[in-house]
């Protein structure tokens, strides 16, 4: 008895039960920088079709969180995938270097930025960007990302500079490149124009204020002759009192009908549909309405500012809705695009007497020093004191916030340089791109981006700051004309290129070696000149990523075939690569823009430090490993929002240990296994083990099919339930009585081990892009025999089983088989919870069935006992009796009864002709002829 165990084929692998993630996964990081494990992986796939994948920069600026991981995970899985699946697939990281955010904690560590020169403060800021980018290039390694993380681009190295400048000269050459004073979104904490990117918008409390504008008699007469000489006004709305000291006009729509309204002895002009309101609003108590003009009418009316003494005319404008106010729109060209527009149509001054802290100008009466936000209250009260505050009350509203310190902005009317959005088509020719070019997932995002190319100004590249591109120009000191021709500025960019720190040759160089020699200005005459200081907006510089990476590196060929970021990179990455691309080359700088969500806490909360919600990847890696937090990644449709909790998190161990053990219950039961000696011809292996490939190669389409359609959580799903239900459930706990009590080389042991190899090669393939550590440990505990050539997982190949593995007649029995053991296993579990069987091997399984069924049934009827897992197992078309089962399989009847005969002490099976030799008379006749040829 104690010798048959020592005669079975138990399974035998040095691959581990636990996986002890946190202690392995930094063994196998070493492995993989020892044996170059991404060179490997491209080296396998030279001469092969590219694919480009091209990372968006993340920001060189503190410790990656956990959105940066679920990112660079996303696109290792992608990278991997298609080498896997024979595409040479680089991966070039990348970080994002210049900017306000670094340039602030520069600042803040310098003390201030008025004792140190431009170059010093770039130099620390470079130093700054280079001790994070460190920082971030380990964590991202240790999630078991691979790539060129020793050749990384950087915007703020030489060759990425050069080519972002040289963008620019290339706008220039196009003349797409202008250079006004027109209102932007604008930060007076961070003192710098900002792109719309860079707004984000919250809830704020705003003072909502109405005024009434006084009109001259003999103004009001011409509209309304009828009317009083005096006491006459138009009505206006605003949620910003702060630009009342800068209006120029009142805006009305020439279409809506505006009333006259008398009030005791003065007259008020508001839009008709919203008298009745605002006369409740400013208690008037009595009030009648003397006449009714189109807003057409109104045009060229002059009213009077209300505290200075200058002309505020009524001009139409389109723009002008009645959803709130008076139908009458105060209009400052200097703090709005509307109002801008609408001042250039009508020759208005673009006023903005304000500085780069948002302060009004010293010259500006009753207001000068004042912040434009603690200008609030005052203006009301100067509005107030002159009798012109009609109501006034409090609403919160979406407001513009700077991304960066989270106040609000304002609009403010300055020198910017922009790329023009009607020059050369660029709107137009992007939106069909967009449209017709580019593959949107979600598909949603398309919609998103359209939208907002649209409906998007002009494009305000230059920002007041000195940590970045800088914009080459030179300025006339005589009229203040800018001189920034193209060819010249390309001859500027060439100097970039060789110089050690690219674009601080700019500021280091003598002003004689940047001014062409001669140079006068063609607007005045001048020739004194001086550099333009501004910088390059940061999405300018990142947004050309393609033309210094995707162009620039030889491991990559334009366009990208997919960019993949977080969804608010549609207004910011996507967004300015795909006009950076459109306005230079005409094309989309990428074929598939890919989109993921945000990561939300369990309650689907957003991740706040005030909350104390934040997972960091750092705490998951040290708990858990790195593989719980990819496996997280792929579990979830990170299409949308993801969330994360330990709960979850939990979840996903118990699935990857049950994911781990079947692969090593498959490697155990391959130890002795070599492929090239004992692989069984499909066509001759077990009709069940056929079935059961036949099945894992399904799935393997499955999820191959489900990678290259970036499905990941459809791998995720397929996988876990491949290797927990379809496998462990069914098909390896049929076949363990084969593998383990036949002869070691029976052909019925060896058809189930070439199965089982080739399940084991598909699922380590499909599991490698995600299950990276998991597959490489697999990987490398494979017996030598079975591994594949190359020194990683990463550069295996899986084999193709050619042809059908299955006629169409013998996948329907197969499937009917299964259907029966559901019933079968459900008829016999109430027997053993009263305890009339013990192990399902002590039940004798009579199966009646009729037709169709009892034919199929009775041509597999000697594969049913394994099948079953029970001791005997027969088929038969007679009358089902009284007691037996009916299942969910129509035409067939399950009858359970006690198994005839004894218990076979080395397989456990019960049989009937125990003891037929009498050296094993504890051993069924299977086992006693394994016996004799195992001592043969």
């Amino acid at each position: 008895m104690s010798d048959y165990k020592k005669t079975l084929n138990l399974p035998a692998t040095t691959f581990p039960m636990k996986g002890s993630l946190t202690q392995n996964e930094p063994k196998i990081l070493d492995g993989w920088n020892e044996t170059d494990a991404y060179e490997a992986m491209i080296g396998a796939n030279e001469g092969r079709a590219p694919y480009v994948l091209h990372d968006g920069p993340p920001y060189a600026n503190g410790h990656i969180h956990i959105g940066h991981a679920m990112n660079k995970i996303l696109k290792d899985v992608i990278v991997k995938h298609r080498n896997l699946t024979g595409r040479q697939a680089q991966y070039v990281p990348g970080w994002d270097c210049h900017g306000l955010p670094i340039e602030l904690k520069v600042e803040q560590e310098l003390g201030g930025k008025n004792m140190f020169s431009i170059l010093e403060i770039r130099k620390k800021c470079r130093e700054y960007a280079l001790k994070y980018l460190d920082i971030q290039r380990e964590e991202f390694k240790r999630l078991g990302v691979l790539g060129t993380w020793d050749k990384p681009y950087l915007t703020m190295t030489p060759d990425y500079e050069t080519a972002t400048a040289r963008e620019l000269a290339n706008f220039y050459k196009l003349g797409s490149v202008q250079r006004n004073k027109k209102p932007i979104y604008w930060c007076g904490s961070c003192e710098t124009a900002l792109a719309e990117a860079e707004v984000e918008y919250d809830d704020h409390s705003s003072p909502s204020i109405f005024v009434r504008f006084p009109l001259q008699a003999q103004e009001l007469a011409k509209v309304f002759p009828q009317a009083p000489a005096d006491n006459s006004f138009i009505v206006i709305w605003t949620t910003t009192p702060w630009t009342i000291p800068d209006n120029l006009a009142v805006a009305v729509h020439p279409d809506f009908e505006y009333d006259l309204v008398q009030v005791g002895g003065a007259f008020y002009i508001l839009a008709k549909e919203l008298v009745a309101g605002c006369a409740e609003r400013f208690g008037w108590g009595e009030w009648s309405v003397r006449a009714t003009v189109p807003g057409s009418a109104l045009e060229g009316l002059i009213a009077r500012h209300p505290f200075y003494d200058r002309p505020s005319p009524v001009v139409t404008a389109d723009y002008v809705t009645l959803d709130a106010g008076t139908g009458c729109v105060h209009t400052a060209p200097g703090h709005g695009r509307e109002d801008y527009e609408t001042g250039l149509r009508y020759g208005l001054e673009i006023l903005s007497p304000l500085d780069d802290e948002a302060r009004f100008l010293p010259g500006v009466e009753f207001f000068g020093g004042k912040n434009v936000f603690e200008a609030n209250p005052l203006v009301m009260a100067k509005l107030t004191e002159v009798g012109h505050l009609l109501g006034s009350e409090k609403i919160r509203h979406s407001y513009p916030h700077c991304w960066r310190c989270k106040k609000p902005v304002i609009f403010r009317a300055t020198t910017q340089w922009f790329i023009a959005m009607e020059h050369d088509n660029l709107r137009g020719k992007t939106l069909d791109a967009i449209d017709n070019d580019v593959r949107w997932i979600p598909s949603w995002g398309k919609e998103r981006i359209h939208s907002m190319i649209k409906f998007r100004p002009d494009w305000c590249i230059s920002r007041q700051r000195m940590w970045g591109v800088p914009i080459i120009a030179l300025l006339c000191k005589d009229c203040g004309d800018a001189y920034f021709d193209g060819d010249w500025a390309h001859s500027i960019v060439d100097r970039f290129a060789t110089h050690p720190t690219g674009a601080d040759y700019w500021f280091e160089a003598p002003l004689e070696d940047v001014v062409p020699s001669g140079l006068t200005c063609p607007k005045c005459g001048g020739t004194h000149w001086e550099k333009e200081d501004d910088i390059l907006d940061v999405w300018f510089d990142s947004g050309t990523s393609f033309a210094a990476v995707v162009e620039g590196r030889p491991e990559c060929s334009f366009p990208a075939d997919l960019y993949l970021e977080g969804t608010d990179q549609h207004r910011g990455w996507f967004h300015s690569s795909l006009l950076a691309s459109m306005g230079t080359r005409g094309v989309p700088p990428y074929r598939t823009v890919l989109t993921h969500g945000f990561v939300l806490d369990g309650q689907g909360r957003k991740m706040s430090k005030s909350i104390g919600n934040v997972v960091a990847p750092q705490e998951i890696i040290e708990k858990h490993g790195a593989e719980v937090l990819r496996l997280w990644v792929a579990s979830e449709n990170y299409q949308e929002d993801l969330r994360i909790s330990d709960e979850i998190l939990r979840r996903l161990v118990d699935a990857y240990r049950k994911i781990r053990n079947t692969c090593r219950f498959i490697l155990g039961n391959l130890s002795d296994f070599d492929p090239a000696a004992d692989l069984v011809a499909t066509a001759d292996m077990l009709p069940l083990d056929r079935y059961a490939l036949n099945m894992v190669r399904s799935k393997h389409q499955t999820i191959q099919a489900a990678y290259e359609n970036f499905e990941f959580h459809k791998v995720y799903h397929t996988l876990h339930n491949l290797c927990t239900t379809d496998l462990s459930s069914y098909y390896l706990d049929i076949i363990k009585d084969r593998v383990y009590v036949n002869g070691a080389t029976s052909l019925k042991r060896r058809s189930a081990q070439t199965a089982l190899y080739h399940m084991l090669l598909m699922i380590v393939g499909d599991m490698a892009p995600i299950l990276s550590f998991t597959a490489e440990e697999i990987f490398q505990h494979l017996p030598e025999a079975m591994r594949p050539a190359g020194s990683t997982v990463f550069a295996m190949r899986v084999p193709e089983i050619e042809g059908a593995l299955l006629t169409e007649e013998e996948e329907a029995t197969w499937d009917l088989v299964f259907a029966v053991r559901g019933d079968v296993t459900r008829a016999i579990e109430p027997l053993r919870q009263s305890k009339a069987l013990g192990h399902s091997l002590d039940a004798k399984v009579t199966i009646h069935a009729t037709g169709e069924a009892f034919a199929a049934l009775f041509g597999v009827a000697a594969d049913l006992r394994d099948v079953f897992i029970v001791s005997q197992a027969q088929v038969t078309d007679a009358p089902a009796p009284a007691e037996a089962i009916r299942g969910e399989v129509e035409s067939v009847a399950v009858v359970i009864a006690k198994a005839l005969g004894e218990k076979c002490a080395r397989c456990w099976i019960y049989d009937e002709n125990l003891g037929t030799d009498p050296e094993h008379p504890t051993a069924c006749p299977r086992c006693t002829q394994v016996l004799k040829e195992y001592h043969a």
